[in-house]
């Protein structure tokens, strides 16, 4: 059962009785006192629920004004909405590649990537973990660009005292299903300290007011009431995902490629990497787990046909197929914590055993010799030893003349990866 439907269950009385009441009132009256608990949260000054979290990102980027030739940077590896509300406001989405140990847009290529006709950036913190913004937003004020956080994913986390939602020119929230808290029916907001975005954000999610061209995205009483319900506990929730994340890290970290964090994660996703994708892919199958994401953006089938631009973002591809999230919710049992480690576990323990049984069809079963791993070797053994470790079977019935070569690589390789992943 998921994280969804154990805390409604947990909760169940209390979602009754307050279902009851809002029941019996007007559903389409104002929702202050779920945008009062956004600000007190954020620290804004003002925040304008709306329909979903994509709304919310369309209307902050309808506030800047942008023109058919203005271009906003964002990042090639997140959801899809991430850039699709760029196009949506007829500027070009220009995307940049990402840091690998955070998967934050990497601010090396958000400089490459600038231009004349950049006007904005568009900056997820991915997975509900902070990184530090700083320079970024310093170059985003010396270019005179707008920054927009897209903390969709990152409400209740925190940064050197800097909650998520709380930086750059407008900010938005989503209370998607998915999310660390979720409306019944989805939800949005934006965040932002300027009075006249927040009056224009309240137009735009009422059809303009007849003043401005608009669209349909208010919430209803009774989303605003569940939402506001589960903000109350979001802190406690927040901390057992924490807890479980401590688990996976202490048990995972010297196996797999863990997210680099030094913030107040809410871990609304906690994801490893693995060496390839074809052992996520089977690791994946056992777990029945999710990958998040599978594609960079730019590779999405709808950019065959939309204008965009991109930097050269290998780091993105390499995270697409090599990153798997595990399960983690505030009603995680520590049995079910303990059966994904262990079966991770296990899993890489079979790996290890595909390559070394490898190694001992191509060098013998004599394949350990530490005395090498200072000698030479050619780059072309080298990358038998680590084509072989990807994908075991890669070398099959093959005789080397070189086999000392090999011994060699191999030791070199395996004293390399016992080192760093052990």
């Amino acid at each position: 059962m998921d994280g969804y439907k154990k805390e409604y269950l947990f909760n169940k009385q209390e979602y009754l009785k307050l279902f009851d009441d809002v029941m019996q009132q007007d559903q389409e009256q104002n929702v202050e006192f779920l945008e009062k608990s956004l600000t007190s949260i954020t620290g804004r000054k003002y925040a304008v629920a709306c329909s979903n979290g994509t709304d919310a990102l369309h209307f902050a980027l309808i506030s800047l004004n942008l023109k058919p030739d203005d271009e906003v940077l964002t990042t090639n590896f997140s959801w899809i909405s991430t850039a699709s509300c760029i196009s949506m406001v007829g500027a070009t989405p220009v995307f940049c590649d990402i840091n690998i140990l955070n998967y934050h847009m990497s601010l090396d290529s958000i400089k490459r990537m600038y231009s004349d006709k950049t006007k904005a950036i568009v900056y997820p913190h991915l997975f509900g973990n902070m990184s530090d913004t700083k320079e970024i937003i310093d170059f985003c004020k010396e270019k005179n660009i707008a920054f927009i956080e897209d903390a969709c994913q990152a409400l209740g986390a925190s940064l050197n005292g800097i909650k998520a939602g709380s930086i750059g020119n407008v900010s938005t929230l989503s209370f998607n299903a998915n999310k660390v808290v979720a409306g019944i029916s989805g939800g949005g907001a934006i965040l932002t300290d300027d009075k006249d975005k927040a009056e224009l954000f309240k137009k735009l999610r009422r059809h303009g007011n007849n003043e401005v061209l608009g669209y349909n995205s208010k919430m209803l009483l009774l989303n605003a009431k569940f939402i506001n319900f589960r903000l109350q506990r979001m802190k406690q929730w927040q901390s057992k995902r924490q807890s479980i994340a401590k688990r996976y890290d202490e048990q995972l970290q010297e196996y797999v490629t863990i997210q680099q964090t030094n913030a107040d994660h809410n871990y609304h996703k906690y994801v490893i990497r693995l060496q390839n994708k074809e052992v996520r892919d089977r690791l994946k199958e056992k777990l029945n787990a999710k990958v998040h994401y599978d594609k960079p953006l730019s590779e999405n089938k709808m950019y065959e046909n939309i204008k965009h631009k991109k930097d050269s973002t290998f780091i993105s591809k390499i995270v697409c197929d090599s990153i798997l999230t595990l399960p983690i919710h505030a009603y995680m049992s520590p049995q079910e914590v303990d059966n994904i480690i262990n079966t991770i576990l296990i899993f890489l323990d079979q790996e290890e055993n595909k390559f070394l049984n490898s190694m001992k069809q191509l060098i013998g079963d004599d394949i350990f010799d530490k005395s090498l791993i200072n000698e030479t070797t050619e780059d072309v053994y080298n990358y038998i030893i680590e084509k072989t470790y990807q994908t075991p079977g890669y070398i099959e019935e093959v005789e080397f003349k070189n086999k000392r070569k090999l011994k060699i690589a191999f030791n070199k390789f395996y004293e390399n990866l016992t080192r760093d992943t052990r």
